[in-house]
């Protein structure tokens, strides 16, 4: 008989180790695929940039040129948008660092608390930023006639493309951010509920 629950008990261990080996996989993916994300989306709005020669008169048969360059900078929302997303990546990359070293930290569950607090607020800069980057590319694209403010994106297309680019990934890195804090959350919960 105390063999046999010696065999329970360890075949209870054995699949508890499998399924947290599941589940350190699944974060460590969702956070890879977070990471490569953000920093796509930090890179291709950061060197957005595109210049463009318009004629803006004609004297005689010689027409008067103006060329004008569209730059990330010109935006603070893009500059905030860089930002956000420069920081998430970072974030990812530290979150990602430290699950390598989590074990000699062992914090009786207020690793996945810490964690998933900082996913969150992550979270929250990042879609604040890209809300503003859909906003502003609103305003490129159609314009606002109330305002007086012309469209861009009909002389500077291949630059409001690409901000488009970023915005999307974007807030695909934030869809898998949220899954990182959803397991967070489970496994946090899963392991108050153990104890």
């Amino acid at each position: 008989m105390g063999g046999e629950g010696g065999e329970k008990a360890e075949e209870k261990s054995g699949c508890i180790w499998r399924w947290r080996l599941k589940m350190v996989v699944l974060i460590l993916m969702l956070r890879l695929l977070a990471l490569f994300a953000t920093a796509a989306a930090t890179l291709v709005m950061a060197l957005n940039k595109q210049t463009h020669t318009f004629a803006v008169a004609t004297i005689g048969n010689t027409p008067v040129k103006i060329t004008l360059t569209a730059k990330f900078q010109h935006t603070p929302a893009n500059v905030m948008f860089v930002i956000a997303n420069g920081v998430a990546t970072l974030h990812n990359l530290l979150m990602l660092a430290f699950s390598f070293v989590n074990d000699k930290y062992n914090l009786k569950g207020l690793r996945f608390l810490i964690v998933a607090t900082l996913d969150m607020m992550t979270i929250a800069v990042v879609s604040g930023a890209a809300t503003a980057i859909a906003f502003m590319g609103e305003l490129a694209r159609n314009g606002n006639s109330h305002a007086r403010w012309n469209k861009i994106c009909d002389n500077f297309e291949r630059y409001c493309d690409q901000g488009s680019g970023a915005m999307l990934a974007s807030y695909i890195g934030i869809l898998f951010l949220m899954l990182v804090n959803i397991v967070n959350i489970y496994e946090l919960r899963r392991l108050n509920s153990v104890n």
